[in-house]
């Protein structure tokens, strides 16, 4: 199956770069990890301006009704920028889980960016960014259930700010949730190649100007194979996360499995981007003070997101037995 990004998806791509490559993102999600959400809202509402927060939202919401890949267009820029923010699950899950309840009405918000909505991932009580969203879902016994946010739980981020969650009440019957969680992996993954992206092209900013025994570090082959090895990682992964974009959007039977295959290489070259950006960078990229650590440790973080690396593994392993 081929994956081509269309002109309109390439424009989409540069406008989100122009808009965040001209915001201070970097200190937005340092004051966000501190609890000063004003600057990440305001770049919520610009964001939600160009159509991000109503990708997945159908038209007669407001949104914009678009499919997977441009979902992976814009996580991955997303995760370039290090944009702070629950947008794996107020603009590629929520959307999902709410169709067909009596909660659509406020789809509509979300897609203008008026309401933000986080929902617990799958196999734990704890929500992202609870204390701003304007809603809070999880799925329980196959039903959408209205969250009450609680006490804090540390994370490895200071980003990603984790709320421990009590249950509510239903909000719909029976459902199948396994496209939602799908959706919720696809994202995620964009968001780790976009990161992994980043980290390499820091890195490689970075030896350029570096200097040992009188030559930038970069010179080195050294340092070159480390970077090499990365792009080459990276390279691999972005066709498996643009696939499992188009699978979902076809509804294959191996659409589940294309997106684990995704979200297990995206997570894999994002942390050897970020393991050699800290070799290469030195001991400077150790400290919190450095914007390196933004991206190192939201990359960390990511990689268990939305299912471990062991757990899709093991899915893509069942699929293929089952296949036999």
């Amino acid at each position: 199956m081929r994956f081509g990004r269309t002109p309109e998806q390439h424009a989409f791509s540069e406008a989100l770069d122009d808009l965040l490559g001209a915001a201070d993102v970097s200190s937005a999600s340092r004051a966000w990890a501190a609890g000063d959400h004003s600057a990440g809202l305001k770049l919520w509402q610009r964001l939600a301006e160009l159509g991000v927060t109503g990708l997945l939202v159908p038209e007669e919401h407001g949104g914009v009704g678009a499919g997977c890949a441009d979902l992976a267009v814009a996580f991955e820029r997303l995760g370039y920028h290090g944009v702070p923010g629950p947008w794996i699950e107020s603009v590629a899950v929520a959307p999902q889980l709410l169709e067909g309840s009596d909660a659509t009405t406020i789809l509509s918000q979300v897609a203008s960016g008026e309401s933000i909505v986080t929902v617990a991932a799958p196999g734990g009580p704890y929500a992202l960014d609870a204390d701003i969203a304007s809603k809070a879902y999880g799925v329980f016994d196959d039903m959408v259930i209205e969250l009450n946010p609680g006490a804090t739980k540390t994370s490895v981020d200071p980003q990603r700010r984790l709320f421990v969650m009590s249950a509510g009440y239903p909000i719909t019957g029976r459902i199948d949730p396994s496209r939602a969680r799908d959706l919720g992996t696809l994202a995620c993954s964009a968001q780790l190649l976009g990161a992994g992206l980043r980290l390499l092209d820091d890195s490689v900013a970075y030896v350029k100007q570096r200097t040992q025994f009188g030559r930038p570090v970069g010179e080195f082959q050294a340092v070159k194979h480390l970077l090499a090895d990365v792009r080459v990682a990276l390279d691999f992964a972005a066709p498996l996360v643009h696939n499992a974009a188009v699978e979902l959007d076809a509804g294959t039977p191996t659409a589940g499995r294309a997106v684990s295959a995704a979200k297990v290489a995206a997570g894999d070259a994002a942390y050897l981007a970020s393991r050699t950006a800290l070799q290469v960078h030195g001991a400077i990229g150790y400290t919190r003070e450095f914007d390196l650590s933004l991206w190192i440790l939201k990359v960390r973080a990511l990689v268990g997101a939305w299912g471990t690396p062991a757990e899709h593994r093991a899915r893509i392993l069942e699929s293929l037995v089952e296949a036999r």
